[in-house]
């Protein structure tokens, strides 16, 4: 990843970037994102486009509401059972919302934030762009965290059935206890 912010190759593509870290000194698993999409971006949420299915999982791996709550809430429920947010990408160019368009990205500096973290025991990576680009990252603290790929919560990404995707999610499980 870069650490400048070039000019995009691509016809529209405009500079974006993502949200600070939701963590405290209890979050046991972290789970990252890419780049949050354009309704996420404009509704100022983590996972704020309506079809994208990551609250309805988290719900369903936490065993609470979540859905219903307001955003703030959402979050604090998220904190309170070992979860914390956070995305690889720091900013980059992206004309639209998918992965697949990022170009000249820059990273978060997710070694800094693992030491941070006493307690974490796990990363999930949420979809393949994050699973890859922060296995990377990740490579100087991989031997003391376990690295969870899973599939993504996107709208974009329907080849798996939400139940096929709860039940990869339902690994997370192991690292809250």
């Amino acid at each position: 990843m870069n650490d400048d912010a070039r000019a995009p190759q691509t016809p529209g593509a405009i500079r974006k970037a993502g949200f600070p870290a939701v963590v405290d000194a209890q979050t046991r698993v972290l789970v990252l994102g890419s780049l949050p999409g354009d309704a996420s971006l404009a509704a100022g949420q983590y996972y704020g486009h309506p079809r994208n299915a990551f609250w309805p999982l988290m719900e369903t791996v936490l065993a609470t509401p979540l859905v219903s709550l307001p955003y703030a809430q959402r979050l604090a429920a998220l904190l309170a059972r070992g979860v914390g947010l956070w995305d690889v990408v720091a900013q980059a160019h992206r004309r639209g919302s998918l992965d697949a368009a990022i170009l000249d990205p820059v990273a978060n500096d997710l070694v800094a934030l693992v030491h941070t973290l006493p307690r974490l025991r796990a990363v999930a990576f949420n979809g393949g762009t994050a699973a890859k680009l922060g296995g990377r990252l990740l490579a100087p603290v991989a031997d003391r965290l376990a690295l969870l790929p899973l599939p993504s919560s996107s709208p974009a990404h329907a080849a798996r059935s939400f139940d096929e995707k709860a039940q990869a999610w339902a690994a997370i499980r192991a690292w809250l206890d």
